[in-house]
């Protein structure tokens, strides 16, 4: 049988990390199967629905690399893939359970229901049982309000297999009548996840941990349907590293929030990749292909998984590493122009971020530490000034300046040359003289390799902001 996953968010707000991962895993096990990535947006909860959330979300999926087969927008043979447009579905499937005995209307209002909240319910007390079928049938077409209740049988477990946590067994006499369809006619989560895994071939479900306590019900609705059952795999929870839920009041937790934020779509997704898994070995950069390669369920761990952003930081800056200068452009140059630098020489600025990128986390870091290669400094590091520029170095830096001047080449090589050969001429160490033009040339005191900066920032630029500190520090 053909493999089919799904991702199904609900259009509340934003991709959480979370979320990416359930959607990474059930992409990369498509993959690895040579079978179909599904999106389909739950918003049967029309009360949490966001305006624009399924395109964000969708945004989101896509900026990470996680092209699905079929969904919003890309269609399929299973569609409609947005909930809210296959009710008579729901309901179909509903009227079926209720013909059958599998399911009830109920008729109980919210404050009954509430009272026996109140007074220490934890679960439905069947009255609704007793009403006879035409009763129930009379009632409904009178236009009395009423939700659908799935019949869970007494005594007994329901036994299922999960591919991360084996064999799991649930006591019947736990579970509640779970509401399958509200009075507003849309279906619970419940009800429409087996309905449409089941018409949409689903034959891998790959969701949180927080699902497993519901999916009895759902092995008993699929049994009750006569469907064959999905493989089932819940993933551990993310937690902050005081193992806390990890949760938005306790950081950034929203996929869009770590992309504006400056960090590759690549190192997030090889991030949130080993939040439950890891290859066996001690390899921890992959491509979103190597990861196709590599993955597999059998390595996701049953503990909560801990989101540590320098662990995220420290991959941001491997794969900025392995990137070409020049994929990093389309990235860099709009953050350089919102600083209003001049960014119209690909080949300078790609000169820049290379001489940059070993030593940033973030791409949003380039707007910062690019500022010099665009603008002559103004003012000059305190510390580094009070530390390296002396009474004599004015005088010293006038001399490097010349033999700058001077040197036919001004490639890292050639500068090096000329600054060593002056500084062996004055009897100092190059460090006496390394310090001070830097600071002079970039204003702060430290950066990449100070040969290459010169000759990326050109001679007509490094003579002119020599001239301009020793006029301003003496």
């Amino acid at each position: 049988m053909p493999v089919r996953t799904r991702f199904a968010p609900s259009p509340t707000g934003y991709l959480h990390v979370g979320g990416l991962r359930t959607a990474l895993y059930a992409y990369l096990f498509a993959r690895q199967h040579g079978g179909t990535f599904i999106l389909r947006i739950e918003d049967t909860d029309q009360s949490r629905k966001v305006d624009g959330a399924m395109e964000r979300l969708i945004e989101a999926l896509e900026w990470s690399g996680l092209q699905y087969d079929e969904g919003p927008g890309k269609g399929g043979a299973a569609g409609p893939y947005i909930q809210s447009q296959r009710l008579p579905l729901y309901r179909e499937h509903a009227d079926r359970l209720i013909a059958e005995g599998k399911a009830y209307r109920c008729f109980c209002t919210p404050q009954r229901l509430e009272t026996m909240r109140s007074a220490g319910a934890t679960k439905y007390d069947r009255l609704c049982r007793s009403v006879t079928t035409d009763e129930s049938r009379k009632r409904a077409e009178a236009g009395e309000p009423h939700v659908v209740r799935m019949v869970i049988p007494d005594g007994g477990e329901v036994l299922l297999h999960d591919e991360i946590r084996g064999d799991v067994s649930f006591a019947m006499d736990l579970l509640d009548d779970q509401v399958l369809l509200k009075s507003d006619g849309f279906p619970t989560y419940h009800l429409a996840v087996v309905v449409d895994d089941h018409h949409m071939g689903v034959t891998h479900v790959i969701r949180g941990e927080e699902w497993l306590p519901s999916t009895p019900k759902h092995v008993l609705l699929y049994r009750y349907f006569g469907w064959d059952v999905p493989s089932f795999s819940h993933l551990p929870l993310l937690l902050n590293p005081d193992r806390s839920k990890l949760s938005k009041r306790q950081g950034d937790v929203a996929v869009e929030d770590y992309r504006d934020k400056g960090y590759l779509r690549e190192a997030l997704v090889n991030f949130v990749a080993f939040l439950g898994w890891n290859p066996g070995d001690e390899r921890e950069i992959f491509t979103l292909e190597g990861l196709v390669k590599e993955f597999s369920l059998d390595r996701v761990g049953k503990a909560g998984a801990v989101f540590n952003i320098e662990k995220l930081n420290w991959m941001n800056q491997q794969h900025l590493k392995l990137k070409h200068d020049a994929d990093l452009l389309p990235l860099v140059r709009p953050l350089l122009a919102a600083k209003g630098y001049a960014v119209t020489d690909d080949a300078y600025l790609v000169k820049v971020i290379g001489l940059l990128k070993e030593r940033i986390v973030l791409v949003n870091d380039f707007s910062d530490a690019a500022g010099y290669f665009f603008r002559d400094p103004e003012t000059y590091d305190e510390a580094a000034k009070n530390k390296n520029w002396k009474p004599e170095t004015g005088a010293h830096v006038r001399i490097v300046t010349d033999a700058f001047s001077a040197s036919p080449s001004f490639d890292a090589a050639s500068l090096e040359a000329a600054l060593r050969t002056v500084a062996e001429s004055l009897g100092v160490g190059a460090g006496k003289l390394i310090h001070p033009v830097r600071l002079a040339v970039s204003g702060v005191s430290n950066g990449p390799s100070l040969f290459h900066m010169l000759e990326v920032l050109g001679k007509e630029s490094v003579i002119r902001r020599l001239h301009a500190a020793v006029e301003r520090l003496g």
